[in-house]
């Protein structure tokens, strides 16, 4: 117990212009989760959350039902997932996730983003080590001890939970999301999750030195602009 939360995700949506990016990376990914699953949402529960956080970044309808169209027309691109890992500016150590359909292309892609910065990608393994694959979920509440009992009475595997100035986090396995969501709506139905996603919790961070800084913000900025990119992961302090 004890540990400060912070995820350190690149920004996708700095401007208008990026958030034009999100809008894409959101709906390549519905695209992916309703062709792989199907495209009712209430039979495919990765495509309900992922539609509802969609919805919560204020993503437009359009965009959603254009996806869900374009999955169940049955053609379209055939993405996978792509992961690269290795150390950026500073030697912060960088999980990169992409949405590829052309897998060659994606790695040259991400690839420059390191060697253009002075960064190092590395081998498949390189440093997810350095993080926790988690479910976090995050909302206002005053009582841990009864959030932990009403998850663990649900058989929920809780790996942490804290309280910091009112706020309450909750920590589980990765496959534990659904479940651990489940059991916190039924308890407390009126909960209203600021934070519920699945993501990389590094264990330690790395401080960015100073000469350093602006080449790590060049560098993030380049994996933005990768059309392939979907999410980046980072251990930089703030």
């Amino acid at each position: 117990m004890g540990r400060s939360f912070e995820v350190r995700k690149a920004s996708m949506a700095k401007t208008a212009g990026a958030k034009i990016k999100v809008y894409s990376k959101y709906g390549k990914e519905i695209y992916v989760s309703a062709k792989n699953g199907g495209s009712d949402p209430d039979m495919n529960l990765a495509l309900k959350h992922l539609i509802a956080k969609a919805k919560k970044d204020q993503v437009p309808a359009h965009v959603i039902d254009k996806a869900l169209d374009k999955a169940n027309g049955g053609g379209g691109e055939d993405y996978h997932a792509a992961r690269y890992e290795g150390f950026g500016p500073g030697g912060v150590s960088v999980i990169v996730d992409c949405l590829t359909d052309n897998g060659n292309r994606t790695f040259q892609d991400v690839r420059q983003c390191f060697v253009k910065t002075g960064a190092k990608i590395g081998g498949p393994g390189a440093v997810a080590h350095m993080f926790e694959h988690q479910a976090v979920f995050q909302f206002k509440g005053e009582d841990e001890e009864a959030v932990l009992e009403a998850l663990m009475m649900a058989d929920v595997d809780v790996a942490d939970i804290e309280l910091e100035d009112g706020v309450i986090t909750v920590f589980a396995p990765n496959t534990e999301f659904f479940k651990a969501k489940t059991a916190l709506t039924a308890e407390y139905p009126e909960l209203v999750l600021d934070v519920e996603e699945i993501t990389f919790v590094p264990q330690t961070h790395t401080a960015v030195p100073a000469e350093d800084d602006e080449k790590f913000q060049k560098f993030l900025d380049m994996l933005d602009d990768c059309d392939d990119v979907q999410q980046v992961y980072h251990n930089a302090e703030a």
